[in-house]
């Protein structure tokens, strides 16, 4: 994404001090989603960043991954697999649980999501402390496919998620350091 683009995502984005709980300073992005232009670059930043790399699926992760996922997944022809909190999905699920900033959960994908040796790009809006991606990519590891890249939105650095996502290609479209 080049600067003037990256510029006008942040202008669109909206900061929630004490959300959703005190010290936590909450990135609201249903303001750039809202925005066609802005919706407009944030897909085809990821799209054009994917497309003919020959990837199986895109795991979204619940929510907001879905947003991006089934979009990215659709425009790359690709599969999208839906990673979801704990009884939302009706067959056999493989589960695995982690530390959230603000608490903690478990999230979960049906047992055969992916064929062995699937190539799967792991989408979500936000990186923070990296327990759901950590999470989703030991998921998509039990099940014998392989993560190729792991893409957001937002990261926020000083939580070091990255750390626990050693060994993983990370892609962040904006970084936020307070």
């Amino acid at each position: 994404m080049n600067t003037q683009d990256k510029q006008y995502i942040e202008s669109l984005i909206r900061s929630i001090p004490d959300f959703p709980e005190r010290g936590v300073l909450f990135r609201d992005i249903t303001t750039a989603l809202k925005d066609a232009k802005g919706l407009q670059i944030i897909l085809t930043d990821f799209i054009n960043r994917y497309k003919n790399k020959d990837i199986d699926y895109v795991l979204g992760a619940d929510a907001r991954g879905f947003i991006f996922g089934a979009a990215i997944a659709y425009a790359i022809g690709a599969g999208f697999v839906p990673a979801r909190k704990p009884g939302k999905l009706p067959a056999d699920v493989v589960s695995a649980s982690y530390d959230l900033e603000y608490g903690k959960n478990t999230i979960q994908i049906h047992k055969d999501a992916f064929h062995k040796g699937a190539k799967v790009l792991i989408v979500d809006d936000l990186l923070a402390t990296g327990g759901t991606a950590k999470a989703m990519t030991e998921l998509v590891e039990e099940l014998g496919a392989k993560v190729y890249e792991l893409a957001f939105m937002i990261e926020l650095p000083k939580l070091k998620a990255r750390e626990k996502l050693a060994g993983y290609q990370v892609y962040s479209q904006l970084s936020y350091t307070d």
